[in-house]
């Protein structure tokens, strides 16, 4: 110990440096943890808002929201409760003259569910007609108003932006709320007899082996 405790004062400069690497290779181990975390809590930002403990999916979905499609008779069959609701999904790219675009996900929900009773609005209010939307507040950082018009991906049907919410992420990507028909609309699907993309629920009927229809 003695001879240790001499080489170190006698090597200061040495060990001043070992010190300062293992600090930093410290630092940089929170960092990118801190990183990471705070990537996995985009990934499912919406989904804690909505207190949801399970999301069913279509069986041949591969696990994946964006690949799966619930039909109408598997969503009249599972008998929904006011504790399940019926959303659909969809990757869009929206856009509006003079502002940057912005890559998001078009959730479609009913209003006879918890997802759109529970939605809080920090400015403006809850969409209610077709063509109007609730978005994430990233897009009120990007230079975006109440009011404004988005085109959605080459869609013709604008939608008009008449509030704002927070921590709506999924995947990373920023939410866009709106009605589920409008959904439909986006997908191409209107006359298709497809309900949703999945079954959102507060409740543990469904777990890990039951969880696809």
């Amino acid at each position: 110990m003695y001879l240790a405790l001499k080489e170190i004062r006698h090597e200061k400069l040495r060990y001043g440096l070992i010190i300062a690497m293992v600090t930093l290779i410290a630092y940089l181990i929170f960092i990118l943890t801190s990183l990471a975390f705070g990537l996995a809590g985009e990934n499912t930002q919406a989904i804690e808002t909505w207190d949801a403990k399970s999301i069913v999916l279509n069986k041949d979905s591969n696990i994946n929201l964006s690949q799966s499609t619930i039909t109408n008779a598997q969503a009249k069959k599972d008998n929904l409760t006011s504790k399940e609701s019926l959303i659909g999904t969809t990757p869009v790219v929206a856009k509006y003259k003079g502002k940057e675009k912005i890559s998001a996900l078009f959730l479609g929900t009913r209003k006879s569910d918890f997802i759109y009773k529970d939605l809080k609005v920090s400015s403006g209010h809850q969409f209610k007609g077709a063509h109007e939307v609730v978005v994430d507040q990233k897009f009120q950082e990007s230079g975006y108003k109440i009011g404004d018009k988005l085109t959605l991906n080459s869609f013709g049907q604008k939608f008009k932006i008449v509030g704002f919410t927070k921590n709506a992420k999924l995947n990373i990507s920023p939410v866009i709320y709106g009605a589920l028909p409008s959904w439909k609309a986006i997908r191409g699907m209107d006359n298709a007899p497809v309900a949703g993309s999945a079954i959102v629920s507060r409740n543990a009927k469904y777990n890990a082996h039951n969880s696809n229809l």
